[in-house]
Parts: structure tokens; C-alpha cells; sequence
């Protein structure tokens, strides 16, 4: 992890590469989607319900992994789960990214539901950020996960409307 430029309060400019690896984990069922030949992929599918929301979901989602990877808080380490909040933390953000391998395994299996999808795929990947954020202190990555998840929860629950 490096720290380059102080921003404000605690955090800095830096790189903390373990955000890279989070970011690719929770992009694992992306890559692994084209070797299942799904008869039916409506989340790749789906019609645009509102461009400013496609828009705002991008930023929003963009920065937060972003953020993720550059905005790092004075006292943090390359991986850290000491007791307390930062464990709490760690632990909800792996629970959170094992339920969406949970959810993308039933809409693989064909259990494309739309409560499924809203809340397995939609919610948690913000919900990963949100509470990423909170494990690292980094508090500008918690917000823009908390904005990021209504934007992009009403935005796919638009897009579903139209279908």
C-alpha cells in the first residue's frame, strides 16, 4: 500500500492494490458469464429506462472503485482485521460478496427472477463498497457506496419496468 498526498483529515492519495482484488472478485461472474451459454440474460439484456440514471450509476459505481483503490486512511495496512469495528466490517463485506456469488449461482441456474436480481445482484455489489469502506475508514467510499446503491437500485428497478 502506498500513501502519496494527503487529501484531508486522515486519508491520502495512494494505491492499496488488495482494492484491485476486490474490485476483480466481485467482477468474477462477468468474466466466467460468457462460458455458460445462458438461454436467458436479461441483466445484460435489459433496455435503458433512463439515460441520466445510466449515466449517474456509471459515475457513481466508477468512483467507487476508485476510491476504493486510491483513497487510503493514514493508519491503514495492506490487510488488517484486528478486533472490533475493522473485523465486523471485513467479515459483513466477505458475507456480502459470498451472497452475491450466491445470487449470480441461482441466476446462472436459471432462477432469473427479478427479486433475485434486485437483491443478490443489484444491491450487494454497493453494499461490497459500502461496507469496504467502512473497513478501511475510508469514509468518502462509504457515502458514494450509500448514493451509488439508491441510483443503481432504482435505476435496474426502472429498467425492469420496461420490460
Amino acid at each position: 500500500m502506498f500513501k502519496w498526498v494527503r487529501i484531508f483529515g486522515a486519508q491520502y492519495l495512494g494505491f492499496w492494490a488488495f482494492g484491485l482484488i476486490i474490485f476483480a472478485l466481485q467482477e468474477v461472474p462477468y468474466m466466467v458469464m460468457p462460458f455458460f451459454h445462458l438461454q436467458s440474460n436479461p441483466i445484460m439484456e435489459m433496455r435503458e429506462s433512463s439515460v441520466f440514471l445510466d449515466i449517474c450509476e456509471k459515475v457513481l459505481g466508477s468512483s467507487c472503485i476508485a476510491m476504493m483503490m486510491f483513497i487510503v486512511h493514514n493508519d491503514a495496512k495492506f490487510f488488517s482485521t484486528t478486533a472490533g469495528r475493522e473485523r465486523l466490517f471485513f467479515c459483513i463485506a466477505a458475507a456480502v460478496l459470498l451472497l452475491n456469488y450466491f445470487g449470480w449461482f441461482l441466476y446462472f441456474t436459471g432462477h432469473q427472477s427479478t427479486a433475485v436480481m434486485l437483491i443478490f445482484i443489484v444491491a450487494l455489489p454497493p453494499l461490497l463498497y459500502l461496507f469496504v469502506g467502512l473497513w478501511r475508514k475510508n469514509i468518502p467510499l462509504a457515502v458514494t457506496a450509500c448514493v451509488f446503491l439508491i441510483v443503481h437500485f432504482v435505476h435496474v428497478s426502472g429498467n425492469f419496468k420496461l420490460e
